[in-house]
């Protein structure tokens, strides 16, 4: 979740680890409607904008900031959650230790779906979408004794794991998507919500051959929050989570035909200081991508906010982005096949 009242034309590409200081929002909650009957939702000062049919490969979840201006929610929401300016001015308070900072996060699945949503690095205002491959879209398998993805997963906007940058500790390059969040807290997401997040630690995967690390955090407004401050809490206070984390990150593929996904570090988890080195890495080598000081390997860098990328468009252009994008229509329903089981 971005701060609030956060002007995109000021969101320029100062180092978000730097003079940014501490501001607190109240949540604005999801409408009780269902998630297809309306094609609007708004989350913290974000709103989304459903475009396309559900479930079908033209579905496509926009972004708008509290000004009503359509975003991409890679690049224009801060990485860092508690990110306010006022007057191109960063406001004057104590800094917070790097590993105490809450990070915005954009949920891509909530927790025990099964479609595989992502943001769409290679389109323009990289929209959310369902992934598709071979024609067909992905859905995760069911691998017992895991429901879906059993955690609200998702990413950290101005974040980059370069394809073109080796990972010293593992050798491997990155995945060439923004790094990834695993969720652990109670509340049931949706698509496109906005949340702040604190990072615990972090996972190292290497999905066939590249680097793909997976973030573990907890939404900083669950109840648990407070007694949930490194990774080794998550062990003492949760047995087992960490384990069926890692087990679902080795056998997910498995169903279609992969084999196994292998760890750094021998499968162990980092710690939150680690965690956030990692994130640090990512958010430069996304500044270096949006301002072209680096190869963009086919990544969509349009954006409204960035004042030192070449790549800034208007609001009036990122609108036609969404205008030409099919209308919003009510979903049809989902195979059956979803629901199977797979012992592994």
């Amino acid at each position: 979740m971005r701060p609030l009242l956060m002007r995109p034309s000021v969101v320029c590409l100062a180092t978000v680890f730097g003079s940014f200081s501490t501001s607190r929002t109240k949540l604005v909650t999801q409408a009780a409607v269902g998630p297809h009957l309306l094609s609007f939702r708004k989350t913290m000062h974000y709103q989304t904008e459903e475009r396309g049919q559900p479930h079908s490969p033209d579905y496509r979840i926009y972004f708008k900031n509290s000004d009503g201006k359509y975003i991409s929610p890679f690049h224009d929401i801060s990485l860092k959650a508690d990110t306010e300016q006022d007057n191109d001015l960063p406001a004057k308070k104590p800094k917070k230790n790097e590993s105490e900072m809450l990070f915005n996060m954009v949920v891509e699945v909530p927790r025990w779906s099964n479609a595989k949503m992502e943001i769409a690095t290679k389109e323009p205002l990289n929209p959310i979408k369902q992934d598709v491959k071979k024609g067909k879209l992905r859905y995760v398998a069911n691998i017992f004794p895991h429901k879906g993805y059993i955690w609200n997963y998702g990413a950290l906007p101005q974040t980059w794991e370069d394809p073109n940058h080796t990972d010293k500790e593992t050798n491997c390059c990155g995945d060439n998507d923004p790094i990834d969040v695993c969720e652990i807290g109670t509340q049931v997401c949706f698509p496109g919500q906005v949340i702040q997040v604190k990072v615990l630690g972090i996972l190292a995967m290497i999905d066939e051959g590249e680097m793909d690390w997976k973030v573990i955090a907890i939404n900083a407004k669950d109840p648990d929050a407070k007694n949930l401050n490194s990774i080794e809490d998550v062990r003492k206070s949760r047995p087992g989570h960490l384990e069926a984390t890692v087990d679902w990150f080795r056998k997910y593929k498995v169903p279609d035909g992969k084999p196994e996904n292998q760890f750094g570090f021998n499968g162990q988890f980092k710690d939150k200081d680690f965690a956030v080195k990692i994130i640090k890495s990512t958010h430069e080598h996304w500044r270096a991508l949006v301002q072209k000081q680096t190869n963009s390997g086919g990544i969509e860098c349009k954006n409204i906010s960035c004042c030192e990328s070449p790549f800034k468009c208007s609001a009036d252009e990122a609108r036609d982005v969404v205008e030409s994008a099919p209308a919003f229509v009510i979903a049809h329903a989902v195979s059956p096949d979803v629901d199977k089981w797979h012992f592994v």
